[in-house]
C-alpha cells in the first residue's frame, strides 16, 4: 500500500517536472521569434540642391544724348538757353525767312557730326553722323542691324529709306519723353547716322531744307 503511494507521488512529481520544462521551452521559442530591433537616430537633413543663376544682362552703353536732349540741353529749349546751357560756343543761325536751322559746336569738322536742329525758336531734334556718340538706348554709328534688335528689343520700326537702299529703323522712347530715335542704315544694314528727337521734326528726311 505504502509503495503505491509512493510510486504516485513519483509519477505527479514528474508530470510537473514536465509541465515546468514545456513553459521554459515556450518562453525560449518566444524570445527567438521577437527580433530586437536598435533604435534609430535621425540622419542630416536634405539639403535643397542650389538654382542656378543666370547673369544679369548686360547694361547697354550710356552717353551724352538721352531722349530728353543731350547733357544739358533739353528739347523744347530756346537758342539762347541752349548756348547758355551747352558750356561751349554753338554757331548757327537761320536763312531769312526761315523758322528751321541748326546750332552746332564750334570748331566740328561737320554738322552731320552733331547738331541741334532749332524751329520756331525750340530746340526739338538732335542729329548724329559719327561713331563717337551713343544714342539713347545704346545704339551707335557702325552697328548692325542684328545688334541693334539686340539693344531695343520688339520695339524697332522699319521703314524703306527715300534715298537708297537702306532702311529706316524708328524707335518710340520707353519714358515719359514722347521722343523717337531713328537709325538709318546702308543696304548691308549698318547704321551711318542717327537722330533724336520730337514729332512731326524727327521724320524730316532732309532735316531743315
Amino acid at each position: 500500500m505504502q509503495n503505491r503511494f509512493l510510486t504516485a507521488a513519483v509519477l505527479a512529481a514528474l508530470t510537473l517536472l514536465a509541465a515546468c520544462d514545456r513553459d521554459r521551452a515556450s518562453d525560449a521559442d518566444v524570445a527567438v521569434q521577437e527580433p530586437v530591433t536598435a533604435p534609430t537616430t535621425p540622419g542630416p537633413a536634405p539639403v535643397d540642391a542650389p538654382i542656378p543663376t543666370q547673369d544679369p544682362a548686360p547694361k547697354p552703353p550710356v552717353g551724352d544724348a538721352t531722349y530728353s536732349g543731350y547733357r544739358a540741353l533739353k528739347f523744347g529749349m530756346t537758342p539762347d538757353a541752349m548756348k547758355a546751357a551747352f558750356g561751349a560756343e554753338l554757331t548757327g543761325a537761320p536763312a531769312a525767312g526761315e523758322s528751321c536751322y541748326y546750332l552746332s559746336p564750334k570748331g566740328a569738322r561737320s554738322q552731320r557730326e552733331l547738331a541741334f536742329m532749332v524751329e520756331n525758336g525750340k530746340f526739338v531734334r538732335l542729329d548724329v553722323g559719327t561713331d563717337g556718340e551713343i544714342a539713347p538706348g545704346g545704339g551707335k554709328v557702325g552697328m548692325s542691324l542684328a545688334e541693334l534688335q539686340g539693344l531695343y528689343v520688339g520695339r524697332i520700326e522699319e521703314q524703306p529709306h527715300k534715298y537708297t537702299d537702306g532702311k529706316y529703323l524708328r524707335i518710340r522712347a520707353d519714358d515719359s519723353s514722347n521722343s523717337v530715335v531713328v537709325f538709318e542704315t546702308d543696304a548691308a544694314g549698318t547704321v551711318t547716322s542717327w537722330r533724336t528727337g520730337m514729332e512731326p521734326q524727327i521724320d524730316y528726311v532732309e532735316g531743315c531744307s
